[in-house]
């Protein structure tokens, strides 16, 4: 059942938007319904893969870390 509040939020989001992002915003919802709910992962399963990354794999993972996530682009939230 659709939430009357949510529902005209919602629409009024999609109204102001082209009709590419509106695309998004079906395909994104298409993905929710068609794959369900995620399925959240504790830490205790994880544990498993603790060590599988190569040490020189990690540095480089590290390094390209700190130099692509410390970047801010203005245009990127328009």
């Amino acid at each position: 059942m659709v939430n009357p509040t949510i529902e005209r939020e919602l629409h009024g989001y999609l109204n102001r938007m082209p009709a590419e992002l509106q695309r998004e915003v079906m395909n994104f919802a298409r993905t929710l319904v068609t794959n369900g709910p995620s399925r959240k992962v504790s830490g205790n399963d994880l544990v498993r893969f603790a060590g599988t990354i190569d040490p020189s794999d990690a540095i480089l993972m590290s390094q390209a870390i700190e130099e692509g996530c410390e970047r801010v682009n203005p245009g990127d939230w328009q």
